[in-house]
């Protein structure tokens, strides 16, 4: 790691680190793995793997079979519909690049997603069959990715850190409104969480602020839905 002067938004000169490609590679690898498409089907995952028993409502004709479509339905709304939205945007011309680099970029997919994790919830809500806490998720999903719309007028606010500080005010709300011990998930999903916010600095795709917002946004969101379904 090497250092440049670069100048800043004040017309100030300053050293920022410079990364060797293999670091960038390997952070941009990071960055697609840990891409926040994919944690409400990790987070059904965890929940499914780790204490099926609250999922007993969803076994209609087995258990195997049911889980397989909770995990097809999270599959579609998280992945499947995202992806297509931003592909046919970019077809259209309404964002320059997929990878959404610019706030503008980022409008129509965040509307998108809104409606798409608002119609998660409201199913989940209105069905019942899934426990308070996984629907207060999609929730908290819900309302993270309304706060980053609103913010995106002002700041670039980093979508990995809101999803994974999502994970981190989850775990937090099974703690406290569940009674769990989830010490170790916990632990674990921080760590991760910091190599993420690493890895998007590496890339310069956000400043150390937008990365801070991006945590408290999806932590906060996560504990308020928390505390309006499971109380």
């Amino acid at each position: 790691m090497q250092e440049q002067a670069v100048l800043d938004r004040n017309g100030n000169f300053h050293d920022r680190p410079e990364f060797s490609p293999a670091m960038r590679s390997l952070a941009q690898a990071i960055s697609y793995l840990t891409h926040p498409l994919f944690i409400p089907l990790l987070v059904t995952f965890l929940v499914l793997e780790s204490i099926p028993e609250y999922m007993v409502a969803f076994k209609v004709q087995s258990k195997r079979f049911a889980f397989d479509m909770l995990y097809f339905r999270v599959a579609i709304i998280s992945i499947g519909f995202p992806v297509l939205t931003l592909l046919l945007a970019k077809t259209l011309k309404f964002v320059s690049s997929i990878y959404m680099k610019t706030q503008r970029d980022r409008i129509i997919p965040y509307v998108a997603m809104i409606t798409y994790y608002f119609w998660a919830f409201y199913t989940f809500q209105q069905e019942g069959a899934a426990p308070k806490f996984y629907t207060a998720f999609f929730l908290g999903i819900f309302l993270s990715i309304s706060i980053s719309f609103v913010s995106n007028n002002f700041i670039k606010t980093s979508m990995h850190t809101v999803g994974w500080g999502g994970v981190i005010g989850f775990l937090f709300s099974l703690m406290w409104g569940m009674h769990m011990n989830v010490t170790t998930p916990l632990v674990i999903t921080i760590f991760i969480a910091a190599i993420v916010a690493t890895a998007r600095m590496v890339l310069e795709a956000h400043t150390p602020r937008e990365i801070y917002i991006g945590f408290f946004i999806g932590i906060i969101s996560q504990l308020a839905a928390c505390w309006i379904l499971v109380k």
